[in-house]
């Protein structure tokens, strides 16, 4: 009886021989999923314990748990990110190779994971960048699905909120800014065409003379991200920029992957420059993963008004393309 007065949980067993522990608090009642009189009484005795030192608790389940995993002990934060990027491939593997690289991280790299508390993860968070919120949330909950971690180190809620910076698509002066001032032709009709094809840089880089069909006037590509086929008709302000490209070579050498970009420089940096010069615009790319966007539609939906940020060609689009197509044929 005495025991039960200074003990917060107590044990009973049920008629048909599950032991179930009582909370003589709040009076609620669950089960131990046992019937070992032993194994009950000792899962009891950690709840009482546990309730009168949690400090206590803390260390002694820390003990039993490097008692499992030898390695716990000296498994720090930078093991967990090196072993990351071992399960991934492609671009994925290299994103997460550059990520790990923050020196966000850095005041966390050498430390034990059991030993990591929460104010370790908020001074790793106090920049908020969207990067590093990310990409911790991501290396925290790999720690927890490998079994190296026992408890969250940040409850979910708890986390601080992704906020990200206002985006925008590029306006029709600020397009035509860029254009006046890029002296490189091969570079300008690669700006000409992200705003009339509204593809992705990507897509655009690779255009070939295959992909362009004169007689009928429209351009098709398979899209690098998704595999899915574009196709559009163009009309003639586009097509004076396609005459002025090399009819059996890519299109933009400089951007394709038969010659290494001209001068160093990206064409997303000159895009960047000039606009910053021409105008207070925020948004620098014209298409992209990093590109700005349109503000949502305010109708509680998450849809863009359209899926790129470059204004699409005035030619009408064409669903499907006709079975006499001729790709790569001769130009007017």
């Amino acid at each position: 009886m005495n025991d039960d007065m200074k003990n917060r949980f107590r044990v009973f067993r049920r008629g048909w021989g599950t032991f179930y522990c009582e909370d003589l608090v709040t009076k609620k009642q669950t089960t131990l999923k046992t019937r070992d009189k032993a194994e009950a009484y000792r899962l009891v005795a950690a709840r009482n314990e546990t309730e009168e030192a949690p400090a206590f608790s803390l260390q002694l389940a820390r003990v039993y748990w490097k008692a499992g995993d030898p390695a716990a002990a000296k498994r720090t934060w930078q093991n967990v990110m090196d072993e990351i990027p071992k399960l991934k491939y492609g671009d994925t593997q290299h994103r997460w190779h550059t990520a790990i690289k923050d020196k966000a991280f850095d005041s966390i790299r050498d430390r034990v994971v059991l030993e990591t508390q929460a104010e370790h993860f908020l001074k790793v968070l106090e920049n908020n960048l969207v990067s590093t919120n990310v990409f911790l949330r991501r290396i925290h909950n790999s720690a927890l699905d490998m079994n190296w971690l026992p408890w969250p180190i940040l409850p979910k809620k708890r986390w601080p909120a992704v906020k990200y910076k206002e985006k925008r698509g590029i306006t029709l002066e600020e397009h035509q800014a860029i254009v006046e001032r890029e002296k490189n032709p091969e570079r300008k009709a690669f700006y000409q065409l992200a705003w009339h094809l509204g593809a992705s840089q990507s897509d655009i880089a690779f255009l070939d003379a295959k992909n362009i069909d004169w007689e009928n006037r429209v351009i098709s590509f398979a899209r690098k991200k998704t595999g899915s086929v574009a196709i559009m008709r163009f009309d003639d302000e586009m097509a004076e920029v396609l005459r002025s490209l090399p009819l059996f070579a890519p299109s933009f050498p400089i951007c394709g992957v038969s010659a290494p970009p001209t001068g160093g420089r990206s064409s997303n940096n000159a895009a960047r420059d000039l606009a910053s010069r021409e105008s207070p615009c925020t948004a620098t790319d014209t298409h992209g993963r990093n590109a700005p966007r349109p503000p949502a539609i305010q109708n509680g939906s998450r849809r863009r008004p359209w899926a790129t940020t470059a204004r699409p060609s005035t030619a009408p689009m064409l669903e499907r393309p006709k079975s006499n197509f001729r790709f790569g044929g001769c130009r007017d």
